[in-house]
């Protein structure tokens, strides 16, 4: 259940606070008021596209933040472990969402920053918000079978997960079918093409970075007289007689003068040691000096080998891979797909038969999901034209047509949803076909439609919070009490959220809140606040007739009496 909003900088809202209850919680207000602001900013909250044209001229970024009371937490304990996002003591969630300026925007789960996508996977399970816009996922009879099989539950959405599977497996099959099934003249030339390439890499005796070594090797072959002349310089003066005296003579005699006198101070025996330390390491590195000289190689041959070899590699890389490693495994790769084509007989009829045994199994499953959602068609129609017949549309038929595609053989097509074809029809008039339901013209009947199907799958979906705006287009008079009945009765399993204009539907509420934009500062802005019941009276007043009179009041108060009668029978 959602339990508060709070919005800031957002659009003409500076910030607002809003508690919402259990039941049936009505929003109303003016034309204009910002009715579809409160809507825009809960969706952002639970994940969907965001706009920074919704950032306030004033500031750089806007926040709307919603709180939910958790009934089953266990549905989310998984969600929350895989995300690290702890949970609240009290079975609380709180999604947060701040849209900047520059476009970039930042969601939150519990104080945890997560994706868009994964926020929309916590928030799918709690709310379920209609616009008008959304009649046209009932119109869409591609979203039907969808539908169906939610109302189907586990069993069906069980089956349907069986049925994608099979299918997917099937779809592999026949393509890798399609890959090896070549005339023989085209498979011949793949073959001798195949074991050129394992030939080509197998000659090059290649070894894993050896590339890399080979580079070191030719800078140090292409600098060699660089290389050999410092070493040589370095050596002499060290160790040669190319100055007065080598290096390493005199501090053999520094050594040894220091050691005459190390014994009459402390400092004098630190001196020594570190000289002497000095003259073991300057003594290694003068041999391994002049050995690295000695082995130097001027040698042009050298040169030329590691440029061919590296030339080689590069080529390999340009046709097989960016690196050693991605030729070898390319290599391994043809060498297993070789095998396939030089038996490409045998593999033929296993993929075959493969084929077919799949076959079988996605046409056993199919019929048997295919049946059970005709079953399911039956309650679903039953239940369908119940609710619709509570609201006002008794002479109503609602069927289930199912159908299938057949393929160029005539035979059933399968799809990932298995062979049905599904669509709504209906009738809404007596003596009238059954038609699609994109055939309904009118507004007021397809308002009442979808909030039968509302109904229902909020059920089925365990979706604690329904939000309708807009639910009343195209109906008035007695069919809108009927609709606010019906979303009261609704309200006792679900907490309803309900933009209307209509008073029939907002004398239902058991919280009224009015939206109103107000100015502040020369500038216009959107509140929302909860009634009382006096000024429910009024606002009731103002629906009902513009302006408030003695009457207009005296109606209102009779439409909440009869509301309250309603509801406490």
């Amino acid at each position: 259940m959602l339990l508060e909003l709070e919005i800031r900088n957002f659009a003409l809202i500076d910030k607002l606070n809003l508690t919402f209850h259990k039941g049936l919680n009505i929003l109303t207000g003016e034309t204009g008021a910002g009715k579809s602001i409160i809507i825009d900013a809960v969706n952002m909250a639970i994940g969907e596209r965001a706009d920074r044209g919704f950032v306030s001229s004033n500031s750089d970024k806007c926040t709307v933040q919603a709180i939910f009371s958790i009934n089953n937490i266990n549905d989310f304990n998984n969600l929350l472990s895989e995300y690290g996002i702890e949970k609240d003591n009290d079975d609380i969630l709180i999604f947060t969402r701040e849209i900047y300026s520059n476009g970039r925007s930042v969601c939150r789960v519990n104080g945890v920053i997560v994706t868009q996508t994964v926020l929309k996977l916590f928030t799918q399970k709690l709310i379920d918000i209609h616009g008008q816009h959304q009649h046209q996922s009932l119109l869409n009879s591609s979203s039907h079978i969808d539908m169906l099989d939610c109302y189907g539950g586990k069993k069906v959405l069980d089956l349907v997960n069986k049925v994608s599977k099979k299918y997917n497996e099937l779809q592999a099959l026949k393509h890798k079918l399609s890959s090896i099934c070549f005339d023989e003249m085209e498979r011949e030339r793949k073959i001798d093409l195949m074991k050129f390439q394992i030939e080509e890499i197998k000659s090059a005796r290649l070894s894993v970075y050896e590339d890399e070594e080979l580079l070191k090797q030719r800078n140090v072959i292409a600098n060699s007289q660089k290389i050999y002349k410092t070493l040589a310089n370095a050596y002499e003066i060290i160790q040669g007689g190319s100055v007065d005296k080598p290096i390493l003579d005199n501090l053999s005699n520094i050594v040894y003068s220091m050691n005459e006198i190390s014994s009459l101070d402390d400092n004098f025996f630190n001196f020594k040691n570190i000289l002497e330390d000095v003259q073991y390491k300057l003594e290694d590195v003068t041999r391994d000096i002049r050995d690295y000289r000695d082995q130097i190689d001027f040698d042009p041959k050298s040169l030329d080998y590691i440029e061919e070899r590296l030339d080689l590699i590069n080529t390999l890389k340009r046709k097989y891979g960016n690196s050693i490693e991605e030729i070898f495994q390319y290599r391994e790769k043809i060498e297993i797909e070789l095998i396939q084509f030089e038996n490409s007989e045998e593999e033929i009829k296993k993929v075959k038969k493969g084929i077919d045994a799949i076959s079988n199994e996605l046409e056993i499953i199919s019929m048997e999901l295919s049946q059970l959602r005709r079953n399911v068609a039956i309650d679903f129609e039953k239940n369908i034209t119940k609710i619709l017949d509570t609201l006002n549309m008794g002479k109503v038929k609602f069927k289930v047509s199912f159908n299938n595609e057949k393929n160029k053989k005539s035979n059933i097509k399968y799809t990932s949803k298995g062979i049905d074809i599904i669509e709504f029809t209906i009738s809404t008039n007596l003596g009238e076909p059954l038609k699609p339901l994109s055939k309904i013209a009118s507004g007021g009947e397809m308002s009442r439609i979808m909030l039968a199907f509302k109904a229902i799958l909020a059920d089925v979906d365990n979706i604690s919070t329904l939000i309708f705006d807009e639910i009343d287009t195209g109906i008035s008079g007695h069919t809108a009490k009927i609709i606010g009945e019906k979303l009261y009765d609704i309200s006792n399993s679900h907490q309803i959220i309900c933009i209307t204009h209509l008073p029939q539907i907002a004398s239902m509420a058991d919280h009224h809140y009015l939206i109103e934009k107000v100015e502040k500062s020369n500038n216009v802005k959107t509140t929302v606040h909860e009634l009382s019941k006096e000024k429910q009276i009024k606002e009731l007043g103002r629906l009902l007739g513009g302006q408030l009179t003695d009457i207009t009041i005296e109606h209102a108060e009779e439409m909440i009496n009869q509301a309250h009668f309603k509801k406490s029978n």
